[in-house]
């Protein structure tokens, strides 16, 4: 894992994935809770934040 502060804000702040396609976007966590954004592929609403290694 990243250890220097930007480098991991770049790679895991705000950034969820697709629970159907597996693509990733970057959006507010508020408006993914709210149901706000849609998949660029897919279409769905279903998004879980992205894993840390």
């Amino acid at each position: 894992m990243a250890k220097i502060l930007e480098a991991t804000n770049r790679l895991f702040k705000n950034i969820f994935v697709c629970k159907n396609c597996q693509s990733k976007m970057r959006a507010e966590p508020q408006k993914i809770l709210r149901g706000k954004v849609r998949c660029r592929k897919c279409g769905k609403k279903a998004f879980r934040p992205i894993k840390r290694k």
